[in-house]
Parts: C-alpha cells; sequence; structure tokens
C-alpha cells in the first residue's frame, strides 16, 4: 500500500515522502496513529494544503523533544533486582522496566520510547537508547545491581562479580593458611 508520511519515520521516510508498506503496517500502525495518510489523489491535495501546519507541529514536537533531551541525556537510573553469584538476573529488565525507571526520575516518557533489542538479564551498566522525537534520542545508563550499595561501585567503576576462575584454585584445594606450611617467599 502506499502512503504519504505525516511525520519521519526511522527506517522509512521523511515528511511529506510517498513509500510503499505493507497493508498490516499501514492499517495498524501508521493509519491509526496518524503518522499517514493512504495516497490517493484527495489525500496528496489535503497533504499540500496542510503541509505548512504539520512542518510547524512538528518543529514543535521536535523542540519539546529537545528540551527533554538537554537534561535526560546521560542521565544514571538505578534499578535493584535479585541475581546469582555470577549476575545472572532472576528476571530480567524490559522497556516497561526502564520506562518505569525513567518516569520515577521525573521524566515522562513512553514504553515504546525505549529502545532495547532485547531485555536485559545481567547485572551491571547499561546504555539505553530513549527516542524522544524521531529526530532526538537520547542515551541513559541503566545501573543493575543486586543492591544499592553494589550499584554505588559499579558507578564508580568497581568490578562487583565474583569472575568463577578468580577462585578457581580456592575451591578444588581450599584456603591456603600457616598451618598448610606457607612460609611466604619459599
Amino acid at each position: 500500500m502506499d502512503v504519504i508520511l505525516l511525520e519521519r519515520i526511522g527506517r522509512l521516510g521523511q515528511m511529506g515522502d510517498v513509500v510503499k508498506v505493507k497493508d498490516g503496517y499501514a492499517r495498524n500502525f501508521l493509519l491509526p496513529r496518524g503518522k499517514a495518510l493512504r495516497a490517493n489523489k484527495a489525500n496528496r491535495e489535503y497533504f499540500e494544503t496542510q503541509k505548512v501546519q504539520l512542518e510547524a507541529r512538528n518543529l514543535e514536537r521536535k523542540a519539546e523533544a529537545q528540551a527533554v533531551f538537554e537534561k535526560l541525556d546521560g542521565q544514571s537510573f538505578i534499578a535493584v533486582r535479585s541475581a546469582g553469584e555470577m549476575g545472572h538476573l532472576y528476571g530480567s529488565v524490559s522497556a516497561r522496566d526502564v520506562a518505569d525507571l525513567i518516569a520515577a526520575g521525573g521524566f515522562t516518557i513512553e514504553r515504546n520510547q525505549v529502545e532495547l533489542k532485547a531485555p536485559i538479564k545481567t547485572i551491571g551498566l547499561h546504555p539505553v537508547a530513549i527516542q524522544l522525537h524521531p529526530e532526538v534520542e537520547a542515551t541513559v545508563t541503566v545501573n543493575i545491581a543486586r543492591s544499592a550499595d553494589e550499584a554505588e561501585r559499579q558507578a564508580r567503576g568497581e568490578e562487583v562479580l565474583v569472575r568463577e576462575d578468580d577462585n578457581l584454585f580456592e575451591r578444588e584445594v581450599g584456603p591456603i593458611t600457616d598451618e598448610d606450611g606457607f612460609h611466604g617467599e619459599d
């Protein structure tokens, strides 16, 4: 189906472009959300008459998104979750969880603005992209830890996980003590 885009849509086109999309994408996403019009003669004429207003509205939204970007970009948000010794979470942190963290920090964003390729399943510092506007994207850091103290240590750059090979000798042999005959530099 051919549609006229009413705003810029990533990987699709700019405002005013006539693009061919799958019928389901047009019917279920673009048309109901007011992001596009069917590309017929009447809608092309309508778009030409409304183009100035659409561009003005787009610039207004972009300016609002830019103001939020100035405050949000580079921020860090802490999520305390249960995890095993090796840092694997007993659940995961999804786009909804990230949106809730950011909302708790005083920003208003929707879940669909959080761009996670897959849910986060390990503790650590994770950069997450937030799509504020088709042309404005902020990046925040989500600090996932088992406790607030651990989150602070991670933020300072300390390693909080016990690596499997770090204590391999102690697990196999046991800790070395003076009773084992260790006398320093032999």
